[in-house]
């Protein structure tokens, strides 16, 4: 494949030509005709005294037919201009044939003692899950989602095994809902029984040999049964916990747990390795989770309380003895690993077992074979592994190939272990390890066709924020690229609940990589890179520092030489796309291109929508106080959308039908609100998926068709030809 990057001023000589995009929508000055929203100008909030009109609340409404219309005039306005993109063709077939290669997960041992892996043979729409007996046997195919529907829109997201190695529960997602159903297999035959759970959410199954009468059955979480034509965007309330008893219908489950005083808090369950404790953990309203524990083997057995705030986090990691092992971030913004009495396990009684880190984050630890601990550690954003005694004494670090991001397969019963490692150039590749030696065996790598690693070369950079604070930043790009001012970047970030963006490897990547492009990817405050301090940094009234920092990173490009603002394109999801409104509301002078996907764009009420009440421990609620309505108000992207002819950046928004997360009323209302205003004759427009969700478990052909669209409503407002095959 040419990999040379052709511009607009050399367009006569490429394959296609870069013209004035022509259709219906489209005038002869180049300005596109948007469809009209539904609106209502009589509605008016009042933020402690501060009254700010909502005239697009009728999009809130996503099965009213009005909107249904909207939305289907908006996508015929944007596939009509996408479907002009003389190029777009080519790069869906160049992406499609980068998605065309065998990955595969790490084995895992599970309780019948045989090996579990996932693989997709290059274009399956969903991972199939396979066992061997032994490594290198033959493998049979366990669950293969892309049999449960038509088109690819059934995820299989989770499995679970019994303790005695007879029946499997698996987790599925219908077209990207964060709605969960329950199903039950037997482990030998493979064959499906009669058991089904219905509105399920963030749950598995947590199977108890005794039960909770003696008989065999699972724990789940799961809300009430919700309002018939408002199961994606009503709010969420009563996470409760119930056991469901093997062959039995669901309306005979027993509810096990529920807090009526706090109906907004999560309750996920978990027990011990002997089945004889059941720990939940409650979260949803603060920046970590409580903690509680019942001996189900004493009748009269009252509630624990390990933890009882949200102010920290604290996990169970085992019971060894008569201690409980947890891992918290209790008088440790980076955390560490401490030992409780079982008897009286709350904070006071905690100690130090792998105390906080000076200079990394903890972020994960487990008890495996042979009595180790395994923790991994997050510097700089990238993974750092190490193995322990039980005495807290460190074995080792684990050496890793690179910097990058790295998932273990191990297990306290078995000497087995793998870890698939990838990073921006280093596809999913599994090592087994040896934890007696340190020895890591290469056991499968993929091999993707058209793309030489070799070429392209990975850093990491570290820039100021506005107030002075360092961030991180990796840069991927040629390794013959010039620093010249004129490269295309493409400039990622997310900045929020705790969650770090590690290095991580995405063929559809490749066209842009493959055409001079750089892809920058930033590691924002808000974020769990350097533990909760950093976090914290970026939440409620510090928001700002998020879209600072982001900021930021793109002035350090152009400064350094890398690029200008005529070839930045910007793109973030959720939280993510968030900060790509935000900051193109800040800064539209900055970016050519901007990709808000499925993001939280009413900050005003947010929390409002199904579990977006969850949110307020990062952002605060517009119901908080005036100083926090008025915070939120500043920045919302909704609400601060230009209306005074400053030109604005080309933006394709991205939602979907089935996104009950972040509801597709945000994406509505920023989209409308952004074509009504006086912004320039960029495109402002607005991809609305169906039968899609979030992103979780979506068909390889729906990542393949948007990539597509990303991409090609990318190159072609930079004025790019991408390379021909």
């Amino acid at each position: 494949m040419n990999k040379n990057i052709i511009f607009a001023a050399s367009a006569a000589a490429a394959m296609f030509s870069i013209a004035m995009v022509t259709s219906q929508h489209i005038d002869a000055k180049g300005k596109i005709t948007y469809p009209q929203a539904p609106v209502d100008a009589t509605v008016v909030d009042d933020y402690f005294g501060v009254k700010v009109a909502d005239p697009y609340r009728p999009l809130e409404n996503d099965t009213a037919s009005a909107t249904l219309k909207w939305v289907e005039q908006e996508n015929k306005v944007t596939a009509d201009y996408l479907s002009q993109i003389p190029f777009r063709p080519m790069l869906r077939r160049q992406i499609e044939a980068f998605n065309n290669y065998s990955k595969q997960g790490a084995p895992s041992r599970w309780k019948d003692g045989k090996y579990y892996f996932y693989r997709n043979d290059g274009l399956k729409n969903q991972s199939v899950l396979y066992r061997m007996d032994t490594l290198g046997a033959e493998p049979v195919v366990v669950l293969d989602p892309n049999a449960l529907s038509d088109d690819g829109t059934v995820s299989l997201t989770g499995v679970s095994m019994s303790k005695d190695g007879k029946h499997i529960a698996y987790t599925i997602s219908r077209s990207g809902s964060d709605w969960t159903e329950i199903y039950v297999m037997d482990a030998e035959t493979l064959t499906p029984l009669d058991d089904h759970v219905e509105w399920a959410k963030f749950t598995g199954a947590e199977w108890r040999e005794k039960g909770i009468d003696g008989e065999k059955g699972f724990f789940y979480s799961a809300y009430p049964r919700p309002e018939a034509g408002k199961e994606f965007s009503n709010a969420n309330e009563y996470h409760n916990i119930y056991f469901h008893k093997l062959g039995t219908p669901q309306s005979e489950d027993t509810l096990v747990f529920t807090d009526a005083e706090h109906p907004l808090h999560f309750h996920s369950v978990g027990l011990s390795d002997d089945e004889r404790y059941m720990f939940i953990s409650v979260g949803g309203q603060g920046f970590g989770n409580g903690l509680m524990y019942k001996d189900l083997e004493d009748p009269a057995g009252e509630w624990v309380v390990v933890e009882p705030s949200q102010e920290y986090e604290v996990g169970v990691v085992n019971i060894v003895g008569d201690s409980l092992i947890l891992q918290t971030s209790y008088n440790a913004p980076r955390n560490r690993v401490v030992t409780a009495p079982l008897s009286t396990p709350t904070k006071e009684n905690w100690r130090d077992l792998i105390p906080e880190a000076d200079d990394a984050v903890l972020t994960g630890c487990a008890l495996i074979y042979g009595d180790r601990l395994f923790v991994n550690y997050e510097k700089d954003a990238a993974d750092h592994p190490a193995l322990y005694k039980l005495d807290g004494s460190k074995i080792r670090d684990i050496k890793l190939p690179t910097f990058g991001s790295a998932g273990f397969s191990l297990s306290k019963e078995y000497p087995d272990a793998f870890y698939t490692f990838t990073s921006f150039l280093y596809p999913s590749t599994i090592f087994g390890y040896d934890l007696d030696t340190d020895e890591s065996t290469l056991y499968f790598s993929p091999e993707i066709k058209g793309f030489n690693p070799d070429d392209y070369v990975t850093e990491q950079v570290f820039y100021p924020s506005s107030d002075g604070t360092m961030v991180p930043m990796f840069l991927t790009h040629r390794k013959d690229l010039k620093r010249d001012g004129t490269n295309p970047v493409y400039l990622y970030g997310y900045g929020g609940f705790n969650i770090s963006l590690t290095p991580g490897f995405s063929p559809n990547r490749l066209v842009w990589l493959e055409n001079g492009g750089i892809y920058a990817q930033t590691n924002l405050r808000g974020g769990a890179e350097y533990g909760e301090a950093w976090h914290e940094a970026g939440t409620k009234m510090k928001k700002l520092n998020v879209f600072n920092d982001f900021i930021g990173a793109a002035e350090y490009l152009i400064k350094e030489g890398w690029t200008n603002p005529e070839m930045i394109a910007i793109e973030g999801g959720s939280n993510g796309g968030l900060l790509v409104g935000a900051v193109t509301n800040m800064r539209p002078d900055l970016f050519k291109v901007a990709i808000p996907r499925v993001g939280v764009m009413d900050m005003m009420r947010y929390h409002l929508f199904t579990i977006g009440w969850n949110w307020a421990s990062d952002y605060g609620t517009s119901a908080d106080s005036p100083e926090m309505a008025s915070y939120l108000l500043g920045y919302s992207p909704v609400h601060t959308i230009k209306n005074d002819g400053t030109p604005y950046p080309a933006i394709m928004v991205t939602t979907a039908d089935h996104d009950d997360r972040v509801v597709p009323a945000h994406s509505f209302k920023y989209a409308a609100t952004l074509q009504a205003a006086d912004t320039g004759d960029a495109p402002k427009l607005i991809r609305i998926d169906s039968k899609a969700g979030h992103g979780a478990g979506k068909p390889i052909a729906k990542v393949i068709d948007e990539y597509a669209d990303i991409y090609s409503f990318i190159f072609y407002n930079l004025g790019i030809v991408p390379a021909g095959e």
